[in-house]
């Protein structure tokens, strides 16, 4: 492809701003923008702490369903948001499995439990098990950072992880698979920005686009497309269907801009695969 599609982000009113599309195979079909850049990941950082998390797991280092968070609660409730754990407060609404309450605090109870699992620092773990062998060398996350949302990466670094789950090589595709499939059927929630959905559908990790209306991918993004979006205006999506992954990452909070510019700009994009 050419990067025409990827063009469209000089449209969009932030400071800076880059993007890229990689296809399964890990040929990268286009970048525009400074691909180098790091920028604050916000939020996309927890696909990466997941993804920690899940070789945590192949390892033998934790189990998906032993106890973890709080009461009742598991590795995969965390890794679902459904372990009942609020926004950004370690404190408790509702029992594990019931509704699907997006929280950090959740992810940053998963790399203390990763932590004590393995001996190591999450965000050395992080850095061993994900970062270091994907060539990931833009990546990082302090020792202080928080899981969740404290991650700094550049779209070169992201085309290559984007590659990776699309076909794994550091997971068994089986876990890989079980990431994007959509955990605790029927939950719904909030999609932080997007409002109530039934269902909100997540995978372990990864947010499943399904029906959800209204959305941040594109109108012509497949149901199965998953991915995470952050509040530092920045994306990953990947879309088996069109068998290609796109990130984009911008200097910008979240908002009524991302909310507008997001869709055209995946539609675009998703043409220019088809075409």
């Amino acid at each position: 492809m050419s990067s025409k599609s990827l063009a469209l982000i000089e449209n969009w009113p932030v400071p800076t701003a880059a993007a890229g599309a990689v296809r399964a195979d890990g040929t990268v079909l286009g970048t525009h923008g400074p691909a180098g850049h790091r920028f604050p990941l916000a939020s996309v950082t927890k696909p990466l702490a997941a993804y920690a998390v899940l070789v945590a797991y192949e390892e033998g280092a934790i189990e998906l369903d032993e106890p973890a968070g709080p009461e009742g609660s598991t590795v995969r409730h965390l890794l679902a948001h459904t372990s009942g754990l609020l926004f950004d407060e370690h404190r408790v609404t509702s029992a594990p499995g019931e509704r699907r309450l997006y929280s950090n605090a959740g992810f940053e109870q998963l790399g203390d439990h990763v932590a004590r699992a393995t001996e190591i620092p999450f965000a050395e773990y992080l850095r061993q098990a994900v970062l270091e062998p994907l060539g990931m060398t833009s990546t990082s996350l302090e020792n202080t950072g928080s899981p969740a949302k404290d991650a700094v990466s550049t779209v070169d670094d992201l085309l290559r992880f984007a590659a990776e789950v699309q076909a794994p090589r550091l997971l068994d595709p089986r876990t890989v698979a079980e990431a994007m499939t959509v955990q605790y059927p029927g939950t719904k929630g909030v999609l932080p920005g997007y409002g109530h959905q039934n269902p909100n559908d997540w995978g372990l990790g990864f947010e499943i686009r399904d029906a959800k209306s209204p959305h941040w991918t594109g109108a012509s993004s497949s149901p199965r497309t998953f991915g995470h979006f952050g509040q530092s205006g920045t994306f990953l999506w990947i879309d088996p269907d069109a068998g290609a992954a796109c990130v984009a990452l911008t200097d910008r909070a979240f908002g009524p801009w991302a909310i507008e510019a997001w869709p055209p700009f995946t539609d675009a994009v998703l043409a220019e695969l088809r075409g």
